[in-house]
């Protein structure tokens, strides 16, 4: 297996079915969620759904960029997004986000080795290799924290 494969390998354990480095990944969490422990707020934290749109945001944004668009995601938008409001509208974000991570999954496994080491759009944000690893740090992190919510969650009974 050659870098680019080992890191497709690694994002997708944490969003589609890995359990090797926190035990769990965020179909695991999210599949059978329902859209109203979701979206519940717990103090000032933010929701389920918006840490797994947040995190969908970024795969996204690298999506576009790898079919060759432009990088248009800023860290200020990245937790903006409206609310969902039914079960279907979960339903149909989470299609989403797994489809979009397969074909993301799909870009990296493409990518020419030689092509890590290059710059990742501009300087400032590095390689490639660089942008894919932070997305996996990036949601490991996000998945933490669906993980404790979803547990206060439910030891609060909502």
């Amino acid at each position: 297996m050659n870098n680019s494969q080992q890191l497709a390998e690694r994002l997708k354990e944490v969003i589609l079915d890995g359990t090797w480095i926190a035990n769990t990944n965020f179909k695991d969490q999210l599949e059978h969620l329902d859209f109203k422990t979701a979206t519940t707020k717990i103090q000032s934290l933010n929701t389920i759904s918006i840490l797994a749109q947040h995190v969908h945001y970024y795969i996204n944004g690298i999506n576009q960029v790898f079919k060759g668009g432009k990088l248009t995601i800023k860290d200020k938008c990245s937790f903006d997004f409206p609310i969902i409001v039914s079960q279907a509208a979960w339903q149909n974000f989470l299609i989403k986000f797994w489809t979009d991570t397969e074909n993301l999954l799909n870009l990296i496994e493409q990518l020419p080795e030689n092509k890590l080491d290059q710059v990742f759009v501009d300087q400032k944000y590095g390689t490639y290799k660089r942008n894919i690893e932070g997305l996996i740090e990036h949601s490991y992190y996000h998945l933490g924290q669906i993980a404790i919510i979803k547990k206060m969650l439910v030891e609060n009974g909502k």
